[in-house]
């Protein structure tokens, strides 16, 4: 069975708690305590990429002849898991419940300070 396919050969789908655009912090891990927003997400092994957390550094070796090699920093992939949902407003961070608006709108809600994101 190829990874990422149902038996009846439909896409599977992967839900995570975050979305690109969230504001987050860090809960666990090198980078504990730091807030950012989310660059992208990667669903499919349950990843996110945070602006400045997790930087990385790389040696770029020249392509060209006469020209220097450079270093590189970059943000590298976190687990979905060692985030948690940040309130710009309350300064703190909270875990997501999912309810309904007056209008039948399915939204994400911070449990701590009921604050709706979506």
């Amino acid at each position: 069975m190829v990874k990422g396919k149902k038996k009846n050969n439909s896409p599977t789908r992967y839900k995570m708690h975050v979305k690109k655009g969230d504001t987050i912090q860090v809960i666990s891990g090198r980078d504990k305590g730091k807030v950012g927003e989310i660059l992208n997400a990667l669903p499919r092994s349950s990843q996110v990429i945070v602006k400045g957390v997790n930087v990385k550094t790389k040696h770029v070796k020249p392509q060209q002849e006469g020209e220097s090699g450079q270093i590189t920093t970059f943000e590298a992939p976190i687990h979905s898991s060692n985030v948690m949902l940040y309130s710009e407003k309350e300064k703190i961070a909270s875990r997501i419940c999912y309810s309904f608006t007056e209008d039948g709108r399915k939204v994400r809600m911070l449990k701590k300070t009921g604050e709706i994101i979506d």
